[in-house]
């Protein structure tokens, strides 16, 4: 693992698919005190200021095929679930497909973007985290004060943020291997353990605009949220966003 430490930069993952545009080994991360551009899911804006969070994208060629690639969001979960749980002593949950949650609040967003690259025969994929590490609540818009939270009201002790990319980047490469294995089976499992919509009243804005109420069931066995509506139809949700129904 190569890191590039960065003061200010717009995007790491900007940045990292440029650098596999020109050849960059796998395992390359980018990581940034602030970014001026971060970027969600869905085209979101990430706000990333100096000092109160976390900010990183790493780079990878993985030898799957491209209907598996969108299970490495899923896997990237995980990895940062299971480290904020050994690591920080948190116990963190996930909303398919890319967001981290602590007590029902958003504490960190995964963003995944590929690029196929001339000459090269595997998509080169680069997994951007965003963790609110401290996080002051006056910086976040009003509607996102009472949804979003960080991870030092959380943790039991401090944790080194250096430690914190290591050990992610350290899971998420174990969680690839596995896929590349013909395991992702074991992949989904481990995420199905940490699903913060299962059983739960939520709402589906599909693509084209249309809004499902329902109950979320959990992954089916490709990556995929199934949700059952009011009507006892299970829908099979591949994007589009999931929100939980507020009580």
């Amino acid at each position: 693992m190569h890191v590039i430490h960065l003061t200010e930069t717009d995007s790491t993952n900007r940045v990292l698919l440029d650098l596999a545009s020109q050849g960059a080994a796998d395992w390359t991360v980018i990581r940034a005190e602030a970014q001026t551009a971060g970027r969600g899911r869905l085209q979101r804006q990430w706000l990333s200021p100096p000092g109160a969070g976390l900010y990183f994208s790493v780079l990878f060629r993985p030898a799957l095929d491209p209907v598996a690639l969108p299970l490495i969001t899923l896997a990237a979960g995980v990895a940062v679930c299971e480290v904020l749980e050994r690591c920080a002593g948190t116990q963190p949950r996930l909303k398919w497909p890319n967001d981290i949650h602590l007590d029902r609040r958003k504490v960190g967003g995964i963003l995944t973007e590929t690029s196929g690259v001339g000459g090269q025969p595997r998509t080169a994929v680069v997994v951007g985290v965003g963790l609110n590490v401290s996080m002051p609540a006056e910086l976040l818009e009003a509607e996102l004060q009472d949804r979003a939270t960080s991870l030092h009201l959380h943790w039991r002790e401090p944790v080194a943020r250096e430690l914190l990319v290591t050990e992610i980047v350290s899971g998420l490469r174990e969680l690839v291997a596995m896929q590349e294995r013909g395991e992702a089976e074991e992949v989904l499992r481990r995420w199905r353990l940490r699903d913060g919509l299962l059983d739960r009243w939520l709402h589906w804005l599909t693509p084209e605009g249309q809004v499902v109420h329902g109950r979320g069931l959990g992954l089916d066995g490709s990556g995929r949220y199934r949700v059952e509506d009011r009507q006892g139809k299970v829908h099979e949700v591949l994007s589009g966003d999931l929100t939980l129904q507020q009580t």
